[in-house]
C-alpha cells in the first residue's frame, strides 16, 4: 500500500508571514495539533504544533497577534512522498516520535499521512498500532 492511498489530501496550511493568532485559529477550527507551513507556491517550510505555540510564543511571552510563524514553527520537517510504501511511512512515524506526517511532491505539500489515517484503514492497523505504542512508550521512560 502507497503513502497516497492512505493521506489525506484537504490540507490546511499556513504561510510563515501569517500571525500565531491566525495559526492557532485553524488548528482550533479544524481540531487540528498541526498544519504545514507553505510557501504560496505550496513549498513546504515547516510545521506548527500546538506545542509549538505554547511554548515558543506563549511561555515566551510573545504577543500571538503580533508573532509571525517562521519565529516560531518547527523548521526541520520530515516528509514523505505520495509513492512511498506506507508500512516504511509508518516505521519512519514509529521512530521519529510524530504522528502526522507531511506528503510532498517535487518540495510541495500534496496531502498529510497521520496515525489516525493508519488506524483506519484495515490493513494498516498493526503498524498504527505499533507506531503508538513507540510514541506512547517513550512517554513511560519519562
Amino acid at each position: 500500500m502507497k503513502v497516497r492511498d492512505l493521506m489525506s489530501r484537504d490540507v490546511v496550511t499556513v504561510s510563515p508571514e501569517e500571525t500565531v493568532a491566525v495559526a492557532a485559529r485553524l488548528l482550533s477550527r479544524y481540531n487540528i495539533g498541526a498544519v504545514p507551513v507553505c510557501e504560496r507556491d505550496g513549498r513546504l517550510r515547516g510545521v506548527v504544533t500546538d506545542r509549538d505555540i505554547v511554548l515558543r510564543c506563549v511561555a515566551a511571552e510573545k504577543a500571538p497577534e503580533r508573532t509571525a510563524v517562521r519565529e516560531i514553527m518547527t523548521r526541520r520537517v520530515l516528509s514523505v512522498g505520495p509513492k512511498e510504501d506506507a508500512e516504511a511511512a509508518a516505521a519512519l512515524m514509529a521512530r521519529e516520535q510524530v504522528r502526522r506526517l507531511p506528503v510532498a511532491q517535487d518540495g510541495r505539500i500534496v496531502g498529510v499521512l497521520s496515525l489516525g489515517d493508519l488506524s483506519v484503514n484495515e490493513t494498516m492497523q498493526m503498524e498504527a498500532s505499533a507506531c503508538l505504542s513507540e510514541i506512547c512508550g517513550n512517554l513511560r521512560r519519562l
